[in-house]
């Protein structure tokens, strides 16, 4: 797994460490190109940076797992570690798959445009009136697309226990749908929508107004 390691910009600034991972068919050094570790830095928050490629392949076999908990997440586990993780589009997925392998490991989530399953499922979410309302079924182990949607459904924002979600995208996205019925279930000050399409112009909108909001600079009350 190609990583960019960006350490933040003094010595002993603190635990925070902030994991980032692209969409499918982009790269680590694409987050640099794009402007979202420029942006981290020109707000002096002092984040120990990781962008990490995840190919496709790995995304679809779900292997990208264990390669990023042995490349990323193993150097930066230790007590007191202030771990995000911020995926874009499969990305998205990526995060939330990490956080529901890894409970109590990841404090925070920031999906821009998340990829949260198939046009069929989310229309089937969405035709049983919500997550809430969604009844999956047996959920295959091997399955992780539905152990993702499963792991949203049953999500409670404020539980200390779980990691906080804050979720960014376009209005014109075409994986919006998807996003919207995530949105009704976190809290609005942890959803933000700007009009634009699946495209880096619109994620890099959505990245500053997160970041504009200092959500990455409070832990949370179950932070350990």
């Amino acid at each position: 797994m190609n990583v960019i390691h960006d350490p933040p910009p003094l010595a002993g600034a603190g635990d925070l460490a902030l994991v980032m991972l692209p969409g499918a068919g982009d790269c680590a050094q694409d987050l640099v190109d794009q402007g979202f570790l420029g942006a981290l830095r020109r707000r002096g928050i002092a984040a120990d940076a990781w962008m990490a490629d995840v190919p496709f392949d790995q995304y679809m076999d779900g292997s990208f797992a264990a390669q990023l908990k042995r490349d990323v997440l193993a150097p930066i586990w230790r007590p007191g570690a202030r771990i995000w993780m911020m995926g874009i589009s499969l990305g998205g997925m990526a995060a939330l798959s990490v956080a529901r392998k890894h409970p109590g490991a990841i404090e925070g989530l920031i999906l821009l445009a998340p990829f949260l399953g198939t046009r069929g499922r989310i229309a089937e979410v969405a035709a049983a009136g919500g997550l809430r309302k969604w009844l999956p079924g047996a959920v295959p182990p091997d399955d992780d697309e539905l152990q993702v949607l499963s792991w949203l459904r049953d999500y409670q924002a404020g539980n200390p226990a779980l990691p906080r979600i804050h979720l960014g995208y376009g209005s014109e996205d075409r994986y919006a749908p998807a996003s919207e019925l995530l949105a009704r279930e976190l809290p609005s000050a942890h959803v933000v929508s700007v009009q634009g399409e699946h495209d880096w112009e619109t994620w890099l909108k959505l990245w500053e107004r997160l970041l504009d909001g200092n959500v990455l600079l409070a832990p949370s009350a179950g932070a350990k």
